[in-house]
């Protein structure tokens, strides 16, 4: 069986959307909290397994000998690694096959607080004797697209890193659709793959194809530290949060998001979903909610 943990999240919603073109319904598991939220699982047939990331005795029962598992990281900082722990005790306990987990691009060479539980993660799923498989995810385009109302709006894309900093970013179903070749396929054990698009793209790119699509003038504007904080603050953003995007701002200005290793191309059999692509998608969303 192929089990997906955080299978009602964003990124897992997908993968379980791209494992039901590679294998039956019934091959497939999604382990969940909650599980009124796994509807859509269950209405094709997928088995719905319950548990608490944050509980570890509700783990006891969610995997079997002979499971294939994908870990999706949390997103809950100061407790994802010791949710991450419990996952892996009890992947272990039941011997699965595999466990694959979504790492950071680069692991342990990319040094920003984003990456550190990635770090750790690794480090006690080696530790653990389980097959592993690490699925090293580059930024999502759409941490940027996602933002176009506000760029349209200010006619700027705005951030410390310098215009020419660059990020070979991907989709999340670019990356969903890898972990599913993943789990579904073989020869995967033991192995590492670096994922992200196949073309860095700068941030001055990014407004210039923003304005290109938009016919509106939008520009890239660097702004020192304190007054990026300042504009994060104001959004309500928490002061802990708001550390982790100046801290991953001065990562991207390093080029730490920015390796391209045709990995992901070479596991989705196709090519990555361009920077080009996805904006024009998002400009139809903004123009058409229906969209």
């Amino acid at each position: 069986m192929i089990v997906v943990t955080g299978a009602t999240g964003q990124l897992g919603r997908l993968v379980v959307r791209n494992l039901l073109d590679l294998v039956a319904a019934d091959q497939i598991a999604v382990l969940v909290r909650d599980p009124a939220r796994a509807t859509h699982p269950a209405e094709h047939g997928i088995e719905v397994r319950v548990a608490d990331h944050d509980v570890p005795a509700s783990l006891a029962d969610a995997f079997q000998a002979g499971d294939r598992v994908l870990l999706i990281s949390g997103n809950q900082f100061g407790a994802r690694r010791a949710q991450h722990d419990a996952v892996i005790d009890a992947a272990k306990a039941a011997d699965v096959t595999l466990l694959a987990y979504t790492s950071i691009l680069g692991g342990p060479d990319t040094r920003f607080v984003v990456a550190d539980d990635h770090h750790a993660t690794e480090r006690a799923i080696e530790g653990s004797g389980l097959p592993f498989s690490f699925l090293r995810n580059g930024w999502y385009t759409e941490n940027y697209t996602a933002q176009l109302p506000t760029v349209l709006e200010h006619g700027a894309v705005v951030g410390t890193a310098a215009p020419g900093s660059r990020l070979a970013t991907a989709t999340r179903n670019d990356y969903a659709a890898a972990a599913a070749a993943v789990l579904a396929g073989n020869g995967h054990e033991n192995t590492v793959y670096e994922l992200s698009g196949d073309e860095a793209w700068s941030l001055h790119e990014y407004a210039t194809e923003v304005s290109r699509q938009s016919g509106q003038d939008i520009t890239y504007r660097q702004i020192p530290a304190a007054e990026y904080r300042q504009m994060l603050a104001g959004s309500g953003l928490p002061e802990a949060m708001i550390d982790v995007f100046l801290e991953t701002e001065d990562a991207i200005e390093r080029g730490e998001l920015a390796t391209v290793t045709g990995d992901l191309r070479r596991l989705i059999g196709r090519p990555s979903t361009s920077l080009a692509e996805v904006i024009r998608d998002q400009m139809k969303a903004c123009t058409d909610p229906a969209v």
